[in-house]
């Protein structure tokens, strides 16, 4: 992948499909899919995936089907027309109180159906016998929600002890002053975009930052 991988996380917003549809479209007629400056990656709340069809989602369990009340199998993703998944978010591990067993299972979830999942991690350790292929978002804790910027210096180590690792994502209060630091400087292949990734005139100033 040369292209920058730029992913936005709408978290649980917009709160009706009428502002999501405006938030999307605006995105989508600045930055394509795929353009000549990045690839993006939309993922919205579930319930306006299948309107907007977007391309990503936040989350997934890791079986097919079954008496799981409120979950969301990633076959359901994939028949949406869904690409990439979202998995192990630090929101959901402090709030959710996911544990690296359960992401683990959504990975293999995702990867036996062609879903590409996008583990977020704030350590080394969360990496431990994950498979190659799996995308990694490098998420700070102290620069998610927070709009602290994450010395880039400090990524770049970061990013260097997890090359083995061909497609890294930098998150955690991306913005369009600092997006392309991440990319150029501390060597990451794309961004994952929070808060900022909810204001359209911003995001598309990220996406066009780092090519």
């Amino acid at each position: 992948m040369n292209k920058p991988l730029i992913v936005a996380n709408w978290k649980m917003n917009p709160q009706s499909l009428k502002e999501a549809k405006v938030l999307f479209n605006k995105v989508r007629k600045a930055c394509p899919e795929r353009s000549r400056r990045a690839q993006t990656v939309i993922c919205p709340p579930f319930i306006y995936i299948s309107a907007l069809k977007a391309n990503g989602a936040q989350d997934c369990f890791w079986e097919k089907k079954g008496s799981f009340t409120g979950e969301i199998s990633p076959v359901m993703l994939k028949n949406l027309g869904v690409e990439y998944v979202i998995v192990g978010h630090y929101e959901r591990r402090k709030y959710l109180t996911e544990i690296d067993e359960m992401i683990g299972k959504k990975i293999k979830a995702c990867l036996r159906v062609g879903l590409k999942p996008i583990l977020c991690i704030n350590n080394i350790s969360q990496t431990k016998g994950v498979n190659k292929k799996v995308i990694l978002a490098f998420e700070p804790i102290s620069a998610i929600g927070s709009g602290r910027s994450f010395p880039v210096k400090t990524a770049k180590k970061m990013r260097r002890s997890l090359a083995s690792f061909k497609i890294v994502l930098y998150g955690g209060s991306v913005n369009s002053k600092n997006a392309r630091d991440y990319i150029l400087e501390a060597g990451f292949q794309g961004l994952l975009v929070g808060g900022a990734s909810l204001d359209a005139k911003e995001f598309i100033s990220i996406v066009k930052s780092v090519n």
